[in-house]
């Protein structure tokens, strides 16, 4: 099941790469192959490895542009023409966001050149428009090629020239706003920090915050356990961080111990015997540790086909939980459309879903699938309620879409539906229905399940046997808080993990009075039985098994 929405923008993406400048530096005769080649638009890098055969790189595929081997004076013809190699050995060319990063022997000398197009890109922010706006911190993922840099330099534009924020680019390998002193125009008003050695960029970071005021830090690969530190750091002081880290994925940084940090931190928690038997698990289990650095996190698929993380604590959560948790995909077409997409998990009650991924969301909760249906051509039964609760009928009827119509008037009902406690020792309302020839249905509770299985005799429903049949609008009552979602997943996840397989009852944690009644109605549809003990605060639901 997927749910999908399009915005429409009105710009396309617009591309610029100085191509001109970076063939400038190639000797003469690779110069004019690619001038001339037909792919030239896609080019992404050019390598010269001595004593090989130059090469091409495209966005998709590679060949090689010459028979003749590259020779020590190609490398160093190249070399005289960049700007010089810093410590981690990349040069640029002078405003430009061209890259040439080189390969050295053991003795320091030149063996290889990676030759990579610079290219700003106007528009591919729109894909995430409303999460940059948003002023949370966001967190880039993404091979290497995929445009993570790109997308960086264009959220560092926005941010400062559409939304008119201040902010500080921390550029160690001048990747981001390109070689020279002076930036490219591509990052707008944004201001950019040089790090002289790159080991020393978590001190340039802080460097920024304190001495520069930004309301945003920029940050291109955090890739060290200081750097993730700084960033915590600056994230603590108010400060929104955009940046990018080593990794395809989320799960990558959970089994990365060096930036596991910066979404939150790894420990390993040790459960009391009662608590482990909750969850169903070892004693010995993985949580999060704090609150992720970056709440928002983006996986770069492709240039143009992103998967978004808008609660990066509560994904983290579920992926230490064994759980599918469900992101959003957005991409960007050619007409500048960005189509969001969100793959829902198939309702079930066999198995252990988050409580947001099938009670509540967007905010609405969403009903389970019923068990049975009610053919269209049945005709209605009207039902005189006496001491049972009209309102709770009515959700039940509207939810289910049973043909039923309630009347205060009970001559004009086909049934009476009454509270037991209300009909013993022929009371008056069994009298009266008598009287008239109106059968009587009771109810042993006011609850749902109980209601629930009355409107089936009363309709000659079949019984699913389980508790597949129930909607769990009915059970919250409406009631969307965090508190009552998880205190009805935890019950669930208990009656069909542990009391119904194995055979075991089940204490759940202490809960208000409110929330345990709703968990006792969710065991009674399991037809299960449980009871609260203990005192107040720490009153407790325990379920038994049948």
């Amino acid at each position: 099941m997927a749910e999908a929405a399009v915005i429409t923008h009105p710009a396309t993406t617009q591309v610029t790469d100085d191509l001109a400048k970076l063939l400038s530096i190639l000797p003469p005769h690779l110069q004019a192959l690619l001038q001339e080649h037909q792919r030239l638009a896609e080019l992404i890098e050019v390598v010269l490895d001595l004593g090989r055969r130059p090469e091409a790189r495209f966005f998709e595929g590679a060949e090689y542009l010459s028979e003749a081997v590259v020779t020590q004076a190609d490398l160093e013809h190249c070399a005289d023409r960049v700007g010089e190699f810093s410590g981690d050995n990349r040069a640029g060319i002078e405003r430009t966001l061209h890259r040439i990063s080189a390969m050295r022997n053991r003795h320091g000398k030149i063996v290889g050149l990676t030759c990579r197009v610079g290219r700003a890109v106007y528009g591919t922010v729109e894909i995430i428009r409303d999460l940059v706006e948003s002023g949370k911190s966001i967190l880039l993922l993404g091979r290497p090629g995929v445009g993570k840099t790109t997308a960086l330099r264009e959220i560092a534009r926005v941010l400062a020239d559409d939304l008119h924020k201040r902010v500080v680019i921390i550029d160690t390998s001048n990747e981001i706003a390109g070689d020279g002193d002076i930036p490219h125009p591509a990052i707008g008003r944004s201001r950019r920090m040089q790090v002289a050695r790159p080991e020393l960029q978590h001190q340039v970071m802080i460097e920024a915050v304190e001495n520069h005021m930004p309301e945003v830090i920029v940050i291109d690969e955090i890739g060290t356990e200081l750097e993730a530190l700084a960033a915590r750091t600056i994230a603590e002081r108010g400060v929104q961080l955009v940046g990018t880290a080593h990794g395809n994925k989320l799960e990558n940084l959970i089994k990365n111990p060096t930036l596991s940090d910066l979404i939150g931190g790894i420990q390993t928690v040790t459960l009391g015997d009662d608590e482990a038997r909750r969850r169903g698990t070892q004693k010995s289990v993985l949580e999060r540790k704090a609150p992720p650095t970056f709440e928002i996190a983006i996986e770069m698929q492709e240039r143009y086909r992103w998967t978004v993380h808008k609660e990066v604590a509560e994904t983290v959560d579920f992926l230490l939980r064994d759980r599918k948790p469900v992101p959003e995909t957005r991409t960007l077409s050619d007409q500048g459309k960005v189509s969001i997409t969100r793959d829902l998990p198939e309702v079930s009650w066999g198995e252990p879903l988050s409580r947001r991924s099938h009670w509540q969301e967007r905010g609405q909760v969403l009903p389970l699938p019923l068990a049975e249906t009610v053919s269209e051509d049945t005709s209605s039964v009207s039902i005189y309620p006496y001491a049972v609760s009209r309102s709770q009928i009515e959700r039940i009827v509207h939810a289910l879409g049973y043909p039923v119509t309630l009347t205060k008037e009970i001559d004009e009902a086909d049934v009476v539906l009454a509270l037991r406690s209300h009909t013993r020792d022929k009371g008056k309302i069994t009298s009266v229905a008598h009287s008239r020839q109106i059968p009587v249905h009771t109810v042993k509770a006011n609850t749902v399940p109980h209601i629930t299985r009355a409107l089936r005799r009363i309709l000659q429903i079949d019984e699913p046997g389980g508790a597949s049949d129930i909607d769990m609008s009915l059970l919250l009552g409406g009631a969307d808080s965090e508190d009552e979602l998880e205190a009805m997943e935890e019950a669930r996840l208990a009656v069909e993990q542990i009391v119904l397989p194995k055979g075991q009852p089940v204490e759940l944690l202490p809960r208000a009075s409110h929330i345990r009644k709703m968990q006792h109605e969710l065991v009674e549809h399991y037809r299960l039985k449980s009871e609260s003990f203990g005192q107040e605060p720490n009153r407790r639901l325990r379920i038994y098994p049948d």
